[in-house]
C-alpha cells in the first residue's frame, strides 16, 4: 500500500502552494483553492516520517460528508471534491483564531482543571466537576492560530474583539455558528452511538460573507467516545473509550516521544503503519456509518494532478 506524503503540482492559474503539516493547498486564481488531504501524519506539532495508507482519503471523505450535512446552517467553502483526497473550494480570508468547542470536561481542559484552573478563555467553570463530565452547556475555548513552529493560545472573545481579530459582530457569528454546528455533529454522533466530546472549528469571508473552512468533525479535528459504556467509565472514574488520533500519541509516548527537544520519532515499522491506518479505517466507518471503500493507491500524484486538472478545465 503505498501512502502519498509530498505533491509538486503546477496547475493552470495556480498562485502559490502553502505545505501544511497534513494537507497541501494549493491557491488557484483570486478566488478558489485547492486542498489536497494528504497521507502525512502528525503529532506534538511533528510530522511523523511514514505516511499512513488511505489516510488522506478517510479525512478529506469524512469532512466532505459533514460539510454537505451543515449546508442549512453556514455556508462553507466546499465547491466540489475532484478525487478521493481532493477539495476544491471557496479562497477566503480566515479569521486568526480556531474556534474550539468542548461538550466534556477531558484533555487540555482537564488538566489544567485537575490543577486549579477555573476559567479558561474567560469562561467560569463549575466547582467540583470530574474528568469526562459532560459541561451544563457545550463552552467554546478559542485559541490563536499559530505561525508554523508556534503553539495555539487560549484567548478569550473579549480579547479576541479588543485586538481586531474578529468584531463583536462577526465573534457573535462565529459563536452561533459553532454552537450550530456542534449540536448538529453532536446528533449525527449520537445516531452513530458515539459523543461528540469536543472539536474545531475555523471560519473566514469571501465578499463580506462569514464561511466554514478546512475540514469538520473528523478524527484529527475531533475527539469522539463510544456512548456505550460512557455512564458506568465515568462513575468508576474509568478511561473512556475514544475515536481520535489519540491512539497515535499514546503509541508515541509509550515509546518516549512528547515532540521534545533531543527526543527521537519511535521507528515506525509497517506492522505499525498499517496498524494506525486500520484504526483511522475503524473511526471513518464509526463515524460516517458506511463501509470504506478504498481507492486505488497506485500511482496517487499522478491520479491526484489528472483529477484536478480535469475539474479546474
Amino acid at each position: 500500500m503505498s501512502a502519498l506524503t509530498k505533491t509538486d503540482f503546477h496547475f493552470k492559474g495556480q498562485k502559490s502552494v502553502y505545505h501544511g503539516k497534513v494537507r497541501d493547498v494549493y491557491f488557484v486564481e483570486d478566488d478558489k483553492l485547492v486542498m489536497v488531504a494528504t497521507d502525512r501524519i502528525s503529532a506534538f506539532d511533528v510530522i511523523l516520517p511514514k505516511g499512513i495508507p488511505f489516510k488522506g482519503q478517510m479525512l478529506n471523505q469524512i469532512a466532505a460528508k459533514f460539510l454537505d450535512a451543515t449546508t442549512d446552517i453556514c455556508p462553507n467553502w466546499k465547491l466540489a471534491c475532484p478525487d478521493p483526497m481532493v477539495t476544491v473550494g471557496i479562497l477566503c480570508e480566515g479569521f486568526p483564531v480556531e474556534m474550539i468547542v468542548r461538550g466534556y470536561l477531558c484533555g487540555s481542559a482537564w488538566r489544567a482543571y485537575k490543577n486549579g484552573v477555573r476559567e479558561i478563555c474567560g469562561v467560569k467553570l463549575p466547582e467540583g466537576m470530574k474528568e469526562n463530565q459532560k459541561f451544563p452547556t457545550p463552552i467554546i475555548t478559542p485559541t490563536t492560530k499559530a505561525e508554523i513552529g508556534e503553539h495555539d493560545a487560549d484567548i478569550s472573545k473579549e480579547e479576541i474583539i479588543a485586538r481586531g481579530l474578529a468584531t463583536a459582530e462577526e465573534y457573535e457569528t462565529l459563536e452561533k455558528y459553532t454552537l450550530a454546528l456542534f449540536e448538529r455533529g453532536s446528533q449525527i454522533a449520537a445516531e452513530r452511538g458515539l459523543i461528540l466530546v469536543d472539536t474545531k472549528y475555523e471560519f473566514g469571508k469571501h465578499n463580506g460573507v462569514i464561511y466554514l473552512m478546512d475540514e469538520i468533525h473528523t478524527p484529527d479535528s475531533s475527539r469522539y467516545f463510544y456512548a456505550e459504556g460512557y455512564k458506568e467509565k465515568f462513575e468508576k472514574g474509568e478511561p473512556q473509550k475514544q475515536l481520535s488520533k489519540e491512539f497515535v500519541r499514546e503509541w508515541l509516548m509509550d515509546n518516549g516521544f512528547q515532540g521534545k527537544e533531543g527526543q527521537q520519532v519511535p521507528e515506525m515499522t509497517d506492522e505499525i503503519v498499517n496498524s494506525i491506518s486500520g484504526r483511522y479505517m475503524e473511526l471513518y466507518e464509526q463515524i460516517t456509518g458506511e463501509t470504506f471503500a478504498k481507492e486505488d493507491s497506485e500511482n496517487l500524484a499522478e491520479r491526484i494532478e489528472k483529477n484536478i486538472a480535469a475539474y479546474l478545465g
